[in-house]
């Protein structure tokens, strides 16, 4: 027997003693691995995170040199420099093309938020199927416990009650990652929407220090001066 098939083997046995319910977490850590496993590739082929030639960019842009700043947003890979192409050529003045731009990048991080309700969901529903399980283990556990009658074997409640805990185990451990990884995910996109606000505001914001000043007025020369 290789060593695959031992761990089947241990998998088919665990799902026995713990019935249906460990059965449904079972299939509920499949999908979750498939899905923190695609969200990895996501991130890594959108490249978030990889946005120092957009900041450079940005940084052209706002000393003034656009067309510096056009020739290197163009060396960018990153998935807001159509965005940030698109707010180059955009009018200030134009609320209706601001509003499409930011629509578009809102857009885009949505693409990249998908599977985040999901993780969410198996990280508060996973603790539940477990403890449910537990609770009809211990069910169990009792009916076969009043069944014994006088004849009452210790092992029988402790072995009952272990195969109901099992159940809970199985929860906890496949919430616990899913709850860790849901964080990570967040709070690189919350990274990613700053970066994108600071942008769009540096290129189509107004530049308060190269703003016209305006004239100093002098005092009111009298009428009848």
């Amino acid at each position: 027997m290789t060593r695959m098939d031992a761990m089947l083997a241990r998998l088919a046995a665990l799902i026995e003693m713990g019935g249906p319910v460990i059965a449904i977490i079972a299939c509920l850590s499949v999908v979750t691995l498939a899905v923190i496993l695609y969200k990895l590739w996501q991130f890594q082929a959108s490249g978030v995170g990889r946005h120092h030639a957009l900041r450079a960019a940005v940084a052209e842009w706002d000393q003034g040199e656009s067309n510096a700043a056009r020739r290197t947003l163009e060396a960018s890979r990153s998935y807001l420099a159509p965005v940030i192409a698109r707010a180059f050529a955009a009018d200030p003045r134009n609320r209706a093309a601001l509003r499409r731009i930011e629509a578009e990048a809102e857009a885009r991080f949505s693409r990249l938020e998908r599977g985040f309700r999901f993780l969410d969901t198996v990280a508060q529903v996973a603790p539940l199927l477990g403890l449910f399980g537990t609770v009809l283990g211990m069910i169990e556990a009792f009916q076969a416990l009043q069944s014994a009658g006088a004849q009452v074997d210790p092992s029988l409640l402790a072995g009952g009650i272990w195969v109901a805990l099992l159940t809970t185990a199985a929860g906890l451990a496949v919430a616990m990652p899913a709850s860790v990884v849901l964080s990570w995910f967040e709070s690189r996109i919350a990274k990613e929407r700053a970066l994108a606000d600071h942008a769009l505001s540096v290129v189509l914001g107004p530049d308060l220090q190269r703003a016209p000043k305006p004239m100093p007025q002098g005092r009111a020369v009298p009428q009848d001066a």
